[in-house]
């Protein structure tokens, strides 16, 4: 890999793990000015409008520029939407700039890599910034709730300044300060990423081009034969698994009797999964059998289920005990079935993304084939927690949501194979797996 690949690492470490850190404290803050409980998904929903409302934009800002500068830029807006959390304005509105950032991060984060290698290593590279951003999940996630915690937060809330109103007042705002800096040092390095030189026409500034010329691009990669078995996938992915961190919150709630700390901490062995899964596709599956992978969406679905039809609370009582607390054989065993849900969605999802950034990047450019998957993604995102929060809000039980959720998933991975079948039999799209750019 070129020197460069690992600076793009270094920054994209350091930016996912404040962002996964602050959705955290986001949620303690919620509960510091007494939320209703389906605000929580909510947070999540305002977090992804922006990579939906703004996609056609983005794209354009993705490539108006180097892409280092790019991402740079987008960190600083988060600590933008850091500061307006601080400073009392409600969580939601804030997370909303928050994600303002990170949809402008995005198109640059992943355009950049294929301007700067070639196809046959986006599958390794993808497996490569995938594992660490997974790793980056696992740290936030654990990081967040570290920062909420009782203890933690006391000590943070202790710090005063002379003549100096900090307006941290409470522990989510402690927690939201800390995270503040640590989007600062990933600015910082984003000013490393080195310019790959790549440069695209100059971009339209009319709204209404701007979104025509989007609009082209996205029905351009849905036409693609294999853009739109990848896109799929990814978007369905992508939609589930926002929807699977507040499935897990709220299942680890009632289900384990964990607190919002300890249900970071599952979270968090969620992403191990998803890191095994996604070093073992970088290794094992090449571009050219990235399709292979279909079958194992389905079965991650399946797995899903069983979350909700294991009774854990007749398992044997007891546990291990580590420093002050018990971990009982009910929350080894969720661990465990955590883990392997996560290996399964990270071992299929990094080849269909590779597959994707490829096909973008041969059809169209790369910030613009980026902003057409990050909206058809996030589009996904935004309706399935505006599901999951409806149902909360209908007080369905976690086990009924869980089922549903698994069924839906395993259902739309099948539709996708068959999808593809249907494809192959009218053209061996799978022949154009590697080709590069004309």
């Amino acid at each position: 890999m070129k020197r460069g690949f690992y600076t793009i690492m270094a920054a994209q470490f350091l930016s996912s793990l404040a962002d996964n850190a602050l959705l955290i404290a986001a949620i303690a803050l919620l509960r510091d000015i007494d939320a209703p409980e389906w605000m929580t998904p909510m947070l999540k929903l305002f977090f992804f409008v922006s990579y939906v409302v703004l996609a056609a934009f983005v794209a354009a800002f993705a490539d108006s520029m180097p892409k280092g500068r790019v991402m740079m830029v987008s960190n600083v807006i988060k600590v933008g939407g850091c500061l307006l959390m601080l400073f009392g304005v409600h969580p939601l509105g804030a997370y909303a700039l928050v994600g303002l950032g990170a949809a402008a991060y995005s198109p640059a984060k992943y355009g950049i890599l294929t301007e700067l290698l070639p196809p046959e290593k986006l599958v390794v590279a993808n497996g490569w910034i995938e594992g660490l951003t997974v790793g980056s999940i696992i740290l936030g996630f654990v990081v967040g709730g570290v920062l909420v915690a009782p203890l933690v937060s006391s000590a943070l809330l202790s710090f005063d300044f002379p003549a100096v109103d900090t307006h941290v007042d409470r522990a989510g705002e402690a927690a939201v300060a800390v995270i503040a800096f640590v989007y600062v040092a990933a600015a910082l390095v984003n000013l490393r990423i080195p310019d790959t030189g790549a440069r695209y026409p100059r971009q339209h500034l009319h709204p209404l081009r701007l979104v025509a010329s989007f609009s082209r691009c996205v029905t351009t990669l849905w036409r693609d034969k294999l853009g739109q078995i990848s896109l799929a996938v990814t978007t369905l992915f992508w939609g589930a698994g926002a929807t699977l961190q507040f499935i897990i919150l709220k299942w680890s709630e009632t289900v384990l009797g964990m607190t919002l700390s300890q249900g970071a901490i599952m979270q968090a062995v969620v992403a191990i999964g998803i890191a095994i899964g996604a070093v073992t596709a970088a290794a094992r599956v090449s571009l050219k059998r990235s399709l292979s992978v279909l079958p194992v969406g389905v079965a991650m679905g399946l797995l899903v289920c069983a979350m909700a039809m294991i009774d854990f609370a007749r398992l044997p009582a007891g546990g291990v005990v580590v420093g002050a607390t018990t971990i009982t054989w009910a929350m080894w065993l969720a661990a465990a079935l955590m883990v392997l849900v996560g290996a399964l969605a990270g071992y299929f999802v990094v080849p269909m993304n590779a597959l994707l950034q490829h096909r973008g990047h041969v059809l169209l450019s790369a910030g613009h084939s980026i902003a057409v998957q990050n909206f058809n993604e996030n589009l996904n995102i935004l309706v399935m927690l505006g599901i999951y929060a409806l149902l909360i809000a209908l007080d369905l039980r976690i086990e009924t949501i869980i089922i549903l959720f698994g069924l839906f998933v395993a259902a739309t991975m099948t539709l996708v194979i068959l999808r593809h079948r249907h494809n192959q039999r009218q053209f061996d799209s799978v022949s154009l797996i590697g080709q590069a750019k004309h």
